[in-house]
């Protein structure tokens, strides 16, 4: 991350490290959604294993940022835009840790469907292109922390619509699938879920986008318009 230098080289590296980890903990965060929709498709108990175990790993991850940030607030007492920094890494791990946790619930929802052994999932294709723009969301909103681009960060939030357009089309579709055929309830019911961790995904990631915005600008920046 470019961002101003200071007297102490110390307080930069120290800097520098955590904004580094933000982004390896995105990259973990990114790997569990990749994961978790996988295992939705393929059934792979292993993969929805492989889920679970990197959200372990972020957990931890979320835990040694926040204390390298408590320590930075303690220690260098830092004011402005380093302050807005500090508060912006608090803040985005927090919901790193909460994208963690939807892809975790989607990889237990994707184990009951597996153990039905269904040849076919119910909007499934909706909710691969959900993901994506989820995904697209999260990846864009950390560049755009890395880079400090106000106008890249914004761009995150506009695009928020898209996915609860594509969650309200995938409700309506399975409740008029639940009225056909009550034998499928339960499975429809786990991909409405689904849904809404994919739905939760883009709001988190829209979140991180406006954290971006008021690190660099100073203002808060949730009136985006919307599409």
């Amino acid at each position: 991350m470019k961002y101003p230098k200071h007297t102490s080289t110390r307080f930069d590296a120290e800097l520098t490290e955590v904004c580094s980890s933000v982004q390896t903990m995105g990259l973990s965060v990114e790997k569990q959604i990749r994961l978790a929709i996988d295992s939705l498709q393929s059934g792979d108990l292993s993969i929805i294993d492989r889920v679970l175990d990197e959200g372990h790993i972020v957990n931890a991850m979320e835990v040694s940022i926040d204390e390298s940030c408590t320590q930075i607030l303690v220690k260098r007492q830092p004011t402005a835009n380093d302050l807005r920094l500090v508060t912006t890494i608090i803040k985005t791990i927090n919901d790193l840790e909460s994208i963690g946790d939807e892809a975790e619930n989607i990889s237990r929802m994707s184990k009951q469907i597996s153990i039905k052994n269904l040849r076919h999932i119910p909007r499934f294709q909706q909710l691969n292109y959900a993901a994506d723009l989820a995904l697209q969301m999260l990846m864009d909103g950390l560049s755009a922390f890395e880079t400090l681009d106000a106008d890249a960060a914004k761009q995150v939030g506009y695009r928020d619509s898209l996915i609860d357009d594509e969650f309200r089309s995938i409700l309506r579709h399975l409740m008029a699938y639940m009225l056909e055929d009550s034998s499928e309830l339960s499975t429809a019911l786990q991909v409405i879920f689904i849904a809404k961790a994919i739905e939760r995904i883009g709001d988190h990631a829209k979140n991180i986008s406006e954290y971006v915005v008021y690190m660099i600008e100073g203002r808060e920046a949730r009136n985006y318009c919307t599409i």
